[in-house]
């Protein structure tokens, strides 16, 4: 749906935004043009979401046959209805990861669900998700363990062999630490992964396809753009991850494209759908859901880029590829935006500091934790301190803490040229203290991990 059709039916179904635009002087028979429509107030959390009842952002007023439940930073929740109509438009970037990057149409598929199952977004809607996909042809088995590790590992040697290809789906970093320490056959498996809910590196993709046994990093991990908000807002394709990994290659062309010393999620979107615009760094989606939004504010830091100029600018650099997929724009997605630290003047990004852990000199000793923190010492001098958590296991080091210092300091240095020039040289080696994984001061299991401190 257009944008201009989409604003003109909420404005003319959706109580709240009749009432919001009335609030704004907003007639919306004059909104007849693109250039009116990017005039338009933002709608946000704040401004529009938390200023309504649940049914009057609804269509016709009307809670949709389900209710997902989301807290932001403050954990007051957010309630999120939708419909099966807005999950059959969202099985669409499910289907585009299943078809174009794990061959599933031709594949018997155990779709393994490993994110949280209960009120939050992502369990329940991956299973809705990949059901739909079942229901248009796909050869796909679901089962859904959730974060339950035991679970995990008494299914999956009983229901694996039965299948051609495993696709777990999660949030990286537990996804990560399962392959990491099941001792399960991964390799015979021909194991795939759906990540979505944190920015990941080209490092951390090799590394875990690596350890889980793939002949194909490119086409065997893909992450989804996704928030409670609005479901899956976009999704890597073979295309997106090869031209990522050829920026993560040129920190110098990455910076100049996305302007920071980090590499963000990279994924393309079907405009059809979802219409991204970007403002002052940040993102503004509109698109047809439960709770229909129009220029809605997400905040997430990124940008949109036209597929041509995409091409473009990488194809000048060098860049060549035989990725088949939609010629759909892209979106870019910057992650732990409130984790950075600044030190000396520079920001340091905790995405800089994992690609240090993810070397493969360190990275079987590391689980790829960390926390980061400019500590002071007695002096009142600030030294960049990162606590890294082991691999279950493994005890604390002198040889191991030196291993991994070098490491973060070479990436820190390579990608990021704030770091380099202006933090002094006998400031720049970071302090590194080893804790046994699990570790309850930093590391503790279950919690969801910040960090910086």
């Amino acid at each position: 749906m257009e944008p201009l059709e989409l604003f003109h039916q909420v404005a003319e179904t959706v109580p709240a935004y009749r009432t919001f635009l009335a609030e704004h002087g907003v007639e919306p028979a004059t909104v007849t043009t693109l250039e009116h429509f990017s005039r338009l107030p933002m709608t946000s959390k704040d401004t529009y979401i938390r200023r309504h009842p649940l049914p009057d952002l609804c269509r016709d007023g009307v809670i949709g046959d389900l209710v997902a439940v989301s807290s932001g930073s403050t954990g007051t929740p957010s309630f999120w209805p939708r419909t099966v109509a807005d999950e059959r438009v969202i099985a669409a970037r499910f289907e585009e990861v299943f078809r174009d990057s794990f061959g599933a149409r031709e594949r018997r598929t155990l779709a393994v669900v490993c994110f949280a199952l209960g009120t939050w977004v992502g369990g329940l809607f991956t299973i809705d998700c990949c059901r739909h996909l079942a229901e248009r042809g796909y050869p796909i088995t679901v089962v859904a363990p959730g974060t339950d590790r035991r679970e995990i590992a008494r299914v999956l040697p009983e229901l694996a062999p039965h299948f051609d290809q495993v696709v777990l789906l999660g949030y990286p970093p537990f996804l990560k630490n399962v392959i990491d320490t099941e001792p399960l056959p991964w390799a015979d498996w021909d194991v795939k992964l759906v990540t979505a809910g944190e920015v990941f590196s080209e490092e951390w993709r090799t590394l875990v396809a690596g350890r889980a046994g793939m002949a194909d990093p490119v086409r065997g991990i893909a992450s989804l753009y996704g928030t409670a908000d609005a479901g899956v807002l976009g999704n890597e394709t073979p295309l997106s991850v090869e031209l990522r990994r050829f920026l993560s290659a040129r920190p110098e062309a990455a910076r100049e494209l996305f302007g920071e010393s980090r590499l963000p999620t990279l994924v393309q979107y079907d405009p059809g759908v979802r219409f991204f615009e970007a403002h002052e760094g940040t993102l503004l989606f509109s698109g047809d859901n439960g709770v229909p939004l129009v220029r809605y504010h997400i905040a997430d830091e990124g940008g949109v880029i036209p597929y041509e100029r995409m091409l473009e600018f990488a194809q000048r650099r060098g860049f060549s590829s035989t990725a088949s997929g939609p010629r759909h724009p892209f979106v870019y997605v910057f992650g732990r935006s409130h984790f950075t630290l600044s030190y000396y003047g520079a920001n340091v990004y905790p995405e800089n500091v994992a690609v240090g852990l993810e070397q493969p000199e360190v990275s079987g000793s590391v689980t790829g934790k960390f926390v980061m923190e400019a500590a002071v010492d007695a002096d009142h001098d600030r030294h960049l301190t990162v606590t890294v958590e082991l691999m279950p296991g493994e005890k604390p080091s002198e040889e191991v803490a030196q291993a991994v210092g070098t490491s973060i300091l070479a990436q820190l240095l390579r990608l990021n040229s704030e770091f380099a020039n202006y933090v002094p040289v006998a400031q720049q080696t970071p302090f590194i203290r080893l804790r046994e994984a699990g570790d309850p001061e930093y590391f503790p299991p279950g919690a969801k991990h910040r960090y910086t401190r």
